[in-house]
């Protein structure tokens, strides 16, 4: 711990090392803005003007907002401990949501009802409810991560970073694969490894430019695309979007059964992140955290942004690179002033999309690869059922999508059908109905009774069994009785549970190294 020297009143808003982070993460949260910007256009066909003129402002005016926050508090941290080392938390739109509310929320509503407006105004709503679930979760989350495994939270995110994060961007590449792999490699090295660019140049920027050269040099780009985008750039300011929230709202269930989870999903991953950074020396209090987490994501709604921002992993690369209290501010408001001026239509015209989507792909990898080394190894198991029913959602999504194109659909067609030719399809959509939460019941009843907790294993059969007969897992929307033989599976399941728990088995040992592991899930507290 460095000890400042200055008075606290002479504390510096920037300093060298905050020029590294600032191109890193400032790099970061380009591509995700640029990413999300050509889902809403390419996948879900809203109106660019819509895009440009509402999203992105409303997004611009929740960033600049949380991450001058973040910036606030580790100037408050810095005063109160005398240190001049401490640095901000990394706060951007975050990527999982990003996907979810394109590809769970909105594109299935676009492809039954053809009009962007409805889907756009249901991911409005799934936005505000996933803030209003955080804002909760400053008060309640501490005692969900308690009690549930890790196993459980890392796999189900996992699993939505395998499919929902990763193949898209995976599909894009191979498209492009000129353009896009020595781009993946640049990052691999420059963010796996310790090797530096000389100079210390930026890796994420460096690669990025690497990429758009090769494309601009091969013909992907066209200068009259780019001349185009130029002439559509206008200043646009966020204003309420209320009647577009209430829309989204008149039709809520259906969205909690993702809303819910994500939500849940939010705060545990916040107190993750918060712990992450307490164990780098910068212990943040836990509640102010949750609690501008669910207000970005609420006042974005508001404004029309169906994309909630969250605290970013991360913060400890980012302190290792030398940035405090400035990078992050310097990063909302430039991320902001781009979406005030419309000027992500001309940087999406700049860069190749093959350049941009391996910084996802990357992203998906480690995300993936943190749900097996941040748990214990008996407990892989677990990790795995909590992927699957994202996996069974992700595959049935394409299934539909692949019937609607041929003018079809998966009830046309019959299950019958279907199963002849080997598909699953009416399994695994039962299956993948409400799978984030799904996955996290499932990897508990796992992780349970893999460490011989049977009765904590009944609880979560349980729940599974009431959250299925509600419908917010396993079935297409709430109501009563959703799905009766499901809910009475996990029903017997609880029995099986609570039997094996009546013999009083001894709990499985921990191995070498786990306890300290397991050590590292509880909670920092809010003070």
């Amino acid at each position: 711990m460095t000890t400042s020297t200055a008075a606290p009143a002479k504390l510096p808003y920037w300093v060298r090392g905050d020029t590294n982070a600032f191109f890193g993460f400032g790099v970061n949260v380009l591509v995700n803005v640029l990413t999300l910007t050509g889902l809403c256009i390419g996948v879900i066909g809203l109106p660019a003007g819509d895009v440009f003129g509402v999203i992105l402002p409303a997004l611009g005016v929740a960033l600049v907002a949380g991450n001058i926050y973040y910036t606030y508090l580790a100037r408050r941290l810095s005063i109160k401990e005398n240190r001049t080392d401490v640095t901000a938390l990394p706060y951007g739109p975050s990527v999982p949501h990003m996907f979810i509310v394109i590809f769970v929320i909105m594109l299935p509503i676009y492809l039954t009802t053809k009009n962007p407006i409805q889907a756009w105004t249901a991911g409005i709503a799934w936005a505000f409810i996933i803030g209003v679930i955080v804002l909760i979760g400053a008060f309640v989350g501490p005692y969900i991560r308690k009690y549930t495994p890790r196993a459980a939270l890392l796999g189900t995110l996992a699993g939505i970073s395998i499919t929902f994060i990763s193949m898209n961007p995976a599909g894009n590449m191979w498209s492009y694969a000129w353009i896009a792999l020595p781009v993946f490699g640049m990052l691999l090295i420059g963010l796996l490894t310790d090797v530096k660019l000389p100079y210390n140049f930026p890796i994420g920027l460096a690669a990025l430019l690497v990429g758009s050269a090769i494309g601009w040099i091969g013909g992907a780009m066209s200068v009259p695309d780019v001349t185009a985008a130029a002439r559509d750039i206008a200043f646009a300011f966020p204003h309420l979007k209320f009647d577009l929230l209430l829309d989204g709202l008149q039709d809520m269930a259906p969205l909690l059964a993702t809303a819910i989870p994500l939500g849940v999903y939010n705060f545990t991953e916040a107190m993750t992140n918060v712990e992450s950074a307490a164990t780098a020396g910068d212990r943040y209090n836990l509640r102010s955290v949750l609690l501008a987490d669910g207000a970005g994501a609420v006042i974005g709604s508001c404004l029309g942004s169906p994309f909630p921002p969250a605290v970013y992993v991360g913060h400890p690369g980012w302190k290792a690179a030398g940035g405090r209290t400035g990078y992050s501010m310097a990063t909302g408001v430039v991320i902001a002033l781009l979406c005030f001026f419309g000027l992500f239509g001309l940087l999406g015209a700049i860069f190749p999309t093959a350049a941009i989507v391996p910084i996802l792909l990357y992203i998906g990898l480690l995300i993936g690869a943190q749900a097996f080394q941040a748990t214990p190894r008996a407990h892989a198991a677990a990790v795995v059922a909590a992927l699957i029913p994202n996996i069974a959602s992700w595959a049935t999504g394409q299934m539909d999508n692949v019937l609607s194109a041929a003018g079809t659909s998966a009830a046309e067609v019959g299950n019958d059908a279907l199963a002849g030719a080997g598909v699953v399809y009416g399994g695994l959509k039962t299956l993948g109905e409400g799978a984030i939460l799904a996955g996290l019941v499932l990897g508990a009843i796992v992780a349970f009774i893999i460490d011989k907790r049977f009765w904590h294993a009944a609880v979560f059969a349980g729940t599974g069994a009431v959250l299925t007969f509600i419908g917010l897992i396993h079935a297409e929307k709430v109501q009563w009785n959703a799905d009766g033989p499901v809910s009475l599976g996990y029903l017997f399941l609880t029995v099986v549970c609570v039997l094996f728990a009546l013999g009083k088995p001894t709990p499985r040992e921990p191995e070498p190294g786990e306890a300290e592991l397991l050590a590292e899930e509880e909670p920092v507290p809010a003070k």
